[in-house]
């Protein structure tokens, strides 16, 4: 069945039963033409002629399987023109009835008719197109001379460098993180090159757009004969320098001059969150007003991140743990402007500073700080204060009424919240008083509140004293305060008795212990400096000793029996002291008045009188007295 199968192949191959009919015309004509034969043209005849060379195509394969064969190599380069002579297939085999003319059977799928020209009668073998080794490498064709030995023929087509190293795509795209290390490889699109040897690809370059010696090239060639391509890290990528390369690559082949074929490499340099955000400056300085409404806008900071997309894209925040815990300014996250968020005092806090953050949306976000420092300037929104200190013992508002002109009462200081210099800018006045007190400064710091002239605590115990400040704001504001100043007392006066003289009238009947009179005196000083103790002089010649006084109540009464004959009209001086110190006091006289009872018989001084008058005594006259 197989050998069936070979003989029809070989029968319906390019040389077939018309070339085999002429071929033996020829041959019994003695090498005439074919045109004998042609007279021969029945069908019938044809038909047999067919199956007579079925038969011998038969006969021919079986006698080949039997018989050794014997091989004929020819060599031609792929460039030659056409009509080119290979070679002859008889030529070299010596020890061979070789000789023309030659039964061609193609080895089928071998091209032999289209490709080359074979002269049966010669065996010459000429090129009928223009090869290519790329195309077909050889060909292969058996000849059978009338010898009957099997003569296979091999033509072997010589690679010539015709091909240039070819890449895949002109173009390629790949990427690297910036921060690849170096060494790093990172296959890329071998070029290939049909031709063979040294004619195929042998190295490659980069020709242009390796800014700064920044990838290499290696290659190695594997069982296929490809040689392929890495391309490497050779220096340090850094997206923000150097964000894509563009590398021109050719590859070369060893040909003389070398045939080149190029690809262009895109390399886009990724990005890695490497850098932090830098503020455009490191400090920042502002001033708003305190009475700022809450939401205005004050400053903004400006941070840029070189890195890309979320890298590189920046909010902002105060740091609350390092600077205004008390919220008072906030900060929007997007643009970075800062705002008031509270109500602002600049007697509370004139100088913010703030520590603004700038961080990154990297997976690992990166961040950086600046200072923002805000001053709160004054409006005149606070009148000034009043303080006053009074330099009595007791830090009361009071003074002795013995103080004397130049003496000090009270020391004022006055602070203005809206000036950061205690008492500047202020003006401090004093009213009331009476002219009695003044205000004196050195230095326009410390005020201090003076007696003027003398005081005099019985005519005035109390005085009301207004202190007024007024600062230099636009409108001015002012604030008074009131002193109730208390003239404290001495003793400087005595007590002082209701009469200068007081008059009584007792009976001489009268019991130990009766009331006469009360006398009252009054000290115009207070306190113990008005408490009064009355006192009897003792004053024996005017029988001081019959009577008593209270000490508290100045009530004067009998202490003993009185006796209007021994003497009637008794004066007694009253003392009236108080309790200063030194104290102080007065007397006034009181006449007590006895009037008589008859509680005594006349009694004579003698029992006996002797008396002499003389005769001439006039009338009236008093001779005698006891």
């Amino acid at each position: 069945m197989k050998t069936t199968t070979k003989v029809e192949e070989l029968c319906n191959a390019g040389h077939g039963f018309e070339k085999f009919e002429s071929v033996m015309v020829r041959r019994r004509n003695g090498g005439g033409s074919a045109t004998g034969m042609a007279r021969i043209t029945s069908k019938r005849r044809l038909v047999m002629l067919r199956h007579v060379w079925i038969a011998l195509c038969c006969l021919l394969v079986i006698c080949c399987s039997t018989k050794a064969e014997h091989v004929r190599e020819l060599e031609v380069s792929e460039g030659v023109p056409i009509g080119h002579q290979i070679g002859f297939i008889g030529e070299f085999l010596h020890g061979l009835d070789s000789g023309p003319p030659y039964l061609i059977v193609p080895v089928p799928g071998s091209a032999v008719d289209s490709d080359l020209a074979i002269d049966h009668t010669t065996g010459e073998i000429r090129t009928k197109v223009a090869l290519d080794r790329e195309t077909r490498s050889s060909y292969s064709l058996v000849a059978i001379p009338l010898s009957g030995e099997n003569v296979r023929v091999v033509v072997r087509v010589l690679d010539e460098n015709d091909n240039a190293p070819t890449f895949p795509t002109p173009i390629m795209n790949i990427e690297f993180p910036e921060n690849t290390p170096r060494d790093v490889k990172r296959t890329l699109n071998p070029a290939r090159d049909f031709d063979l040897g040294r004619y195929n690809t042998q190295r490659y370059n980069i020709v242009s757009g390796n800014v700064n010696n920044a990838f290499r090239l290696s290659s190695h060639r594997e069982r296929d004969g490809v040689l392929y391509l890495d391309l490497q890290i050779n220096g340090f990528l850094d997206r923000e320098t150097i964000p894509a390369y563009s590398l021109v690559i050719e590859a070369l082949d060893g040909g003389t001059p070398p045939l080149r074929g190029q690809m262009t490499v895109n390399i886009t340099i990724q990005d890695v969150n490497d850098n932090q955000p830098i503020f455009n400056q490191s400090r920042y300085f502002a001033s708003i007003p305190e009475n700022a409404t809450v939401g205005t806008s004050i400053l903004q900071v400006f941070a840029t991140d070189t890195d890309a997309e979320e890298n590189g894209l920046v909010e902002y925040a105060i740091n609350r743990r390092q600077s205004d815990k008390e919220q008072m300014f906030r900060i929007d996250p997007q643009t970075g402007w800062i705002s008031v968020n509270k109500p602002l005092d600049f007697e509370t806090k004139e100088l913010h500073e703030l520590v603004v953050v700038a961080k990154d949306h990297g997976i690992q976000p990166l961040e950086t700080t600046a200072f923002v420092s805000i001053r709160v300037t004054d409006v005149n929104d606070n009148q000034p204060t009043i303080n006053v200190i009074f330099l009595s013992d007791d830090a009361t508002p009071k003074i002795s009424e013995s103080a004397q002109p130049g003496e000090f009462v009270a020391r004022i200081s006055v602070n203005d919240p809206d000036s950061k210099t205690e008492y500047s800018n202020v003006n401090v006045t004093l009213s009331g008083g009476d002219g009695r007190f003044g205000l004196t400064t050195r230095d326009n710091i410390i005020y201090l509140v003076i007696v003027s002239l003398p005081l005099d605590r019985e005519i005035q115990p109390n005085y009301t004293l207004s202190v007024v400040a007024t600062d230099t704001g636009n409108p001015p504001l002012h604030a008074s305060k009131t002193i109730y100043l208390r003239v404290t007392d001495i003793n400087d006066n005595a007590p002082e008795f209701e009469s200068d003289v007081y008059h009584a009238n007792v009976m001489e009947v009268a019991d130990p212990g009766t009331s006469v009179v009360q006398v009252v005196a009054v000290d115009r000083d207070e306190g113990n400096n008005s408490a009064i103790i009355y006192s009897l002089l003792d004053t024996p010649d005017t029988h001081s000793q019959w009577f008593q006084i209270d000490a508290r109540s100045g009530l004067i009464t009998t202490r003993a029996h009185i006796d209007c004959e021994t003497e009637p009209v008794p004066q007694l001086t009253v003392v009236a002291k108080d309790n200063g110190h030194p104290p102080m006091s007065s007397t006034v006289s009181v006449f007590v008045t006895i009037h008589d009872v008859n509680d005594n018989e006349p009694i004579f001084d003698q029992s006996f009188y002797n008396v002499s008058v003389a005769e001439n005594e006039p009338k009236g006259r008093c001779i005698l007295k006891d």
